[in-house]
């Protein structure tokens, strides 16, 4: 409970990007043109990987899981953010703070296993091919997506139980543009330490082992690639996974930075910005990785712009 000089924080003042303030209509406009691209984008890809045999494969449809983390992910934090730029900062209740930090964890931990069961089917595509058909069923298939979203939503009420009980006492405000772990356990004046090692153990179970799955995946994909004694095989194997590597890479790449320095002790300002590497630059990314690198997707989207124009 709070002191009797102190008052009780029904919710909090997000600060968002004050310090371009002269620059906001600016910086609206480029934020919602990346917004609007990144639902283009990923909904083009849940569509057309729904829509088109050709691409109804365990890449694909695995892809597709990882357009929707993309869609809710974004569409928890850019609408507000977008209201927060214009109006130079905005007030969020305590209540709805919570719950967007629940959809963001969501999102992060689904993301993360989807991209371990993608490395898993690269390396049953590349080191197991006579396998591949036979264990990369649909039925597994659908089993592994499953899995990768009830993993964060079993996991993370625990925490979420805590979280609730924490108490804010006078200060509101959050440098930030949504609410994250670290600014808002800042502002708490209840003790924090359970809640962050729980944070911390549910992180080694569901991003820390995920990413450790990827590594050894690939290594054995790599391996096998430098055993493939023509120049032409080792492209083509290069090819299949190429994708899905640059994916992993700016996925785990933001989030290693932004928890490197915030272990460092970074400002939160600092890190707000590092915030915008995995909130908008990621999703916008990953569509753009898959249409243009994907011969199959490049192909379905031909397709589609002919029959277009046939009209």
């Amino acid at each position: 409970m709070c002191e009797k000089n102190q008052t009780d924080v029904a919710e909090f003042l997000l600060l968002g990007f004050q310090s371009f303030s002269h620059l906001k209509v600016l910086v609206f406009i480029l934020v919602l043109l990346v917004y609007i691209m990144i639902l283009i984008g990923n909904l083009l890809v849940v569509i057309l990987v729904t829509t088109r045999h050709q691409l109804q494969v365990p890449m694909f449809y695995f892809l597709k899981h990882l357009a929707l983390v993309d869609l809710m992910f974004t569409t928890n934090i850019v609408p507000n953010m977008l209201y927060i730029i214009l109006m130079q900062g905005g007030k969020i209740t305590i209540t709805g703070c919570f719950i967007q930090y629940y959809i963001h964890c969501i999102a992060i931990y689904t993301q993360s296993v989807i991209l371990s069961v993608m490395s898993f089917d690269r390396y049953m595509a590349i080191c197991q091919p006579l396998r591949y058909s036979s264990v990369m069923n649909p039925k597994l298939c659908h089993y592994l997506a499953f899995w990768s979203w009830a993993a964060g939503f079993f996991l993370i009420p625990s925490e979420f139980l805590l979280i609730f009980q924490l108490q804010f006492c006078d200060s509101n405000v959050i440098d930030h543009f949504f609410c994250d772990f670290a600014p808002f356990l800042k502002l708490s004046s209840s003790d924090t330490n359970i809640i962050r090692w729980q944070d911390f153990t549910i992180s080694v179970f569901l991003i820390f082992l995920p990413f450790l799955f990827v590594i050894l995946s690939y290594i054995c994909i790599f391996i096998t690639i430098m055993n493939i004694s023509t120049s032409a095989g080792r492209k083509k194997a290069f090819s299949i996974c190429s994708s899905h590597l640059a994916t992993v890479s700016t996925h785990y790449g933001a989030l290693v930075t932004i928890y490197i320095f915030t272990a460092r002790g970074n400002s939160l300002h600092e890190n707000k910005w590092r915030s915008l590497l995995y909130t908008v630059i990621t999703p916008f990314i990953n569509p753009i990785l898959y249409s243009l690198r994907s011969q199959e997707f490049r192909k379905v989207l031909k397709q589609l712009t002919h029959r277009h124009r046939g009209k």
